[in-house]
Parts: C-alpha cells; sequence; structure tokens
C-alpha cells in the first residue's frame, strides 16, 4: 500500500494511475476504522482497479473541541487494516498539509443542513463539504462510498457534488450493525461495558416507528420513540425526527413507501450516538 503524507505526492501518484487509465474508489475516513469502513472499502474494490482511502481527523467538522480531543486515534491498526484488504493507496495528512490558510469557504445547502444534525451542531456539514470537496479534488476518484448510517451527511455530499459539478460518483452503501443491531461507528470504542450494553435499543426503538407508521400519526410516533427512549436514565435524545429521505423535511402527509426515513441522536454517557432507518 502506498502511503502519502502530502498532497503533491498523492496528486502525482494519482496522475500516474490516471496516465494507465486505471479507476479509482475512494472512502474518505477519520480514521479509528471497524468493519464498516471495511465493507465500504471492499465494496470499492469490485468496481474499480484501484481502491484508496484518506485516514484525516478534520477539524473543522467539529463544533466542540472537546469531541475532537476525544475523537480515537489508531493510526498504526489502521493501516494494518488497510493493508490486510489490500488497499493501494493512503492518503494521511496533518491539519497544516490540508490547511494552510484559514477556510473561508462557506456551501448553501438550504434545508438539507439546517434540520437534525445541522441544528445541534452549527458549522459542521460546512467542514464536512470543504474536506470532502478537498479529498476529491485531491485523489480524483471516478467512485466515492458513504455508508447510509451518516444519511444527512451522505445526502449533503451529493448535493455537493450535484451543485459543483464534481465528476465522482457518489455509492451509498448500507449501515453495517453488530448482530444486537447497534450501527457501526468509530465512537462505539467510548462505550462503558454497561453502556454497550444498553445502546442496542436506539436500533430497537426505531424498529418500532417503523412498525407503527400507518397506524398512528406521525408526531404521535415521534412522541412515543423519545418516551422509550428517555425511559432509560443513561439515554438522552437530542433529536428523533421522520422525515422526507430526499428533502429531510417533515411530510405534510403520509408519502409513498420508501420515501421517509427517522434519523435520531442519542447521547448515552459521554457518547453521542446516531442512527436512522429507512421506513417501508
Amino acid at each position: 500500500m502506498k502511503i502519502c503524507k502530502t498532497i503533491s505526492e498523492t496528486q502525482d501518484y494519482v496522475a500516474k494511475l490516471r496516465k494507465s487509465g486505471k479507476s479509482i474508489g475512494f472512502v474518505p475516513t477519520m480514521g479509528a476504522l471497524h468493519a464498516g469502513h471495511i465493507s465500504l472499502l471492499k465494496t470499492a474494490s469490485l468496481n474499480n482497479d484501484v481502491v484508496a482511502s484518506s485516514i484525516f481527523v478534520n477539524p473543522i467538522q467539529f463544533n466542540k473541541k472537546e469531541d475532537l480531543q476525544k475523537y480515537p486515534r489508531t493510526l498504526e491498526d489502521d493501516i494494518r487494516k488497510l493493508e490486510e484488504i489490500e488497499c493501494d493507496l493512503l492518503f494521511n495528512p496533518d491539519v497544516d498539509e490540508m490547511y494552510p490558510e484559514p477556510v473561508l469557504d462557506r456551501y448553501n445547502f438550504g434545508n438539507l443542513d439546517k434540520v437534525m444534525e445541522g441544528r445541534h451542531r452549527p458549522g459542521h456539514f460546512n467542514g464536512v463539504a470543504v474536506v470532502v470537496r478537498k479529498l476529491f479534488e485531491i485523489v480524483k476518484p471516478d467512485r466515492a462510498y458513504f455508508g447510509m448510517k451518516d444519511y444527512q451527511q451522505l445526502k449533503i455530499i451529493q448535493a455537493m457534488v450535484s451543485k459543483l459539478g464534481l465528476p465522482v460518483q457518489i455509492i451509498p452503501c448500507p449501515t453495517m450493525r453488530e448482530p444486537d443491531g447497534l450501527a457501526m461507528s468509530s465512537r462505539n470504542v467510548r462505550l462503558t461495558a454497561d453502556e454497550r450494553k444498553i445502546a442496542p435499543v436506539i436500533f430497537r426503538v426505531l424498529n418500532g416507528v417503523r412498525d407503527r407508521m400507518g397506524q398512528h400519526d406521525i408526531a404521535e410516533v415521534e412522541k412515543w420513540a423519545i418516551h422509550q427512549l428517555n425511559n432509560y436514565d443513561e439515554l438522552e435524545v437530542e433529536y428523533l425526527e421522520i422525515v422526507n429521505t430526499g428533502t429531510l423535511s417533515k411530510p405534510n402527509s403520509l408519502p409513498e413507501p420508501n420515501s421517509l426515513i427517522v434519523c435520531a441522536a442519542v447521547n448515552l454517557g459521554k457518547v453521542r450516538l446516531i442512527d436512522n432507518l429507512v421506513i417501508n
């Protein structure tokens, strides 16, 4: 696996790949790799000649300094995992390499970045858009792979690519889960043993939402779900909303099947967990 620390080295390497006619599949990450990341990389390997990844903990998408400081960093283990699955290229820059000057770029995604995560984490999605665009311009992938666990982020990236006309295809991939239903996340390692036992209730409640749709009013279903989660002293619901899959707006009436998704952010101890489920 080729490991590049600088933008120029990465661009030179990519240029050689492009000259030889190879297609590139790309999985951007912030490290602390788990089976969900590996699944994305394996999917990329099925459809591309070269699999590239990045590990960069992006400071401008954290709206709380303590969250940035606590984010797990496991570079040696991450490199080992990437080598095991035969990833071809890793771009692993430091902050000064990515942001030698203050970041002034500002994006407007309409409603997409104002609701749910955007409402609770101001500036987060602008930071995501800045770094993903920059990574795309450096790696120049044909296809980029993103998990649906971060559904709102996926919609933001799709909107950015469309708005800017970037020459990359965004491939959504299903959320990977532990056997008990907990969505795989780099943050899960911060859960205590007792918290880890409670965490799967989030997915169970999301399934309960899906089961109740069509039988109850949307607002009633949301209220039921929030109550179920807040029944646990260790859980605190930040938001739980049923929205349209395309616009992330609240439905005025019950839309067609597959056009609604329930999204939630729940604090468990000191760890913030997000999850979602498309409602059929």
